[in-house]
């Protein structure tokens, strides 16, 4: 009988142990969990919308910076994807305490243009019974890659500890500018040995060839340099 007393008070006083403020932010806490789970696989019909995620668009409304009047004519344009696997490492140190390696799936465009801009009236030639026409062009060039924000997206990211870390004191954590930057270096040398200027000369040369055509103009001939 003796045990038995002494228990008592033992089991008591670890009752007393837990504070209320402690238990009942911790059962409101699972109550939530609880809820927000049965709502998202239907149990709890409701349910969903009460814990659920609400997107708001407090954007500000866009700023015209400038316009400017072009005089290109793109004859041709590429779509192309590359899968960019970055990695940087630092000496001496494991790539778990230090190092990041991105797996980053990129998709963008380039264009190849004549720049009708730059053509004068030297640079055109028509002979008296304007039916025959001979035009001068400079030769067709690439524009910037143009990367697709639908089509891109990083696959997987390791990162080591330090730069976890640091990722909590950055104004922009998880920065993917320098597989960007990589990526549209990449569709750029892609795009220069795959014959768009080219095809955008070849292009530009029936366009032109049709528009004169339609105008009365027999023989037209265009060359690039």
């Amino acid at each position: 009988m003796e045990n038995s007393d002494e228990k008592l008070p033992r089991t008591a006083a670890a009752r007393r142990g837990t504070p209320w403020w402690f238990t009942v932010p911790a059962v409101l806490l699972t109550l939530a969990v609880l809820f927000t789970v049965a709502g998202r696989f239907g149990a709890l019909p409701g349910w969903a919308g009460l814990f659920g995620e609400e997107t708001r668009d407090r954007s500000g409304p866009v700023l015209l910076q400038s316009i400017q009047d072009l005089s290109r004519y793109e004859g041709a344009a590429g779509s192309y994807q590359i899968v960019v696997d970055l990695e940087k490492d630092a000496r001496f140190l494991p790539d778990a305490i230090r190092g990041t390696r991105t797996l980053y799936v990129a998709a963008g465009t380039v264009g190849a243009y004549v720049d009708l801009g730059r053509t004068g009236p030297e640079d055109v030639t028509v002979d008296e019974a304007r039916t025959s026409a001979v035009i001068r062009l400079p030769r067709a060039v690439l524009g910037p890659p143009a990367l697709d924000p639908e089509r891109s997206y990083a696959v997987s990211k390791q990162r080591g500890l330090l730069d976890r870390l640091g990722d909590l004191f950055s104004d922009n954590p998880n920065d993917e500018r320098a597989v960007q930057r990589l990526a549209a270096q990449r569709i750029g040398e892609a795009a220069r040995g795959s014959g768009l200027t080219e095809r955008a000369e070849r292009n530009t040369t029936a366009m032109l060839k049709g528009l004169l055509g339609s105008l009365g103009f027999e023989r037209v001939t265009v060359t690039y340099g």
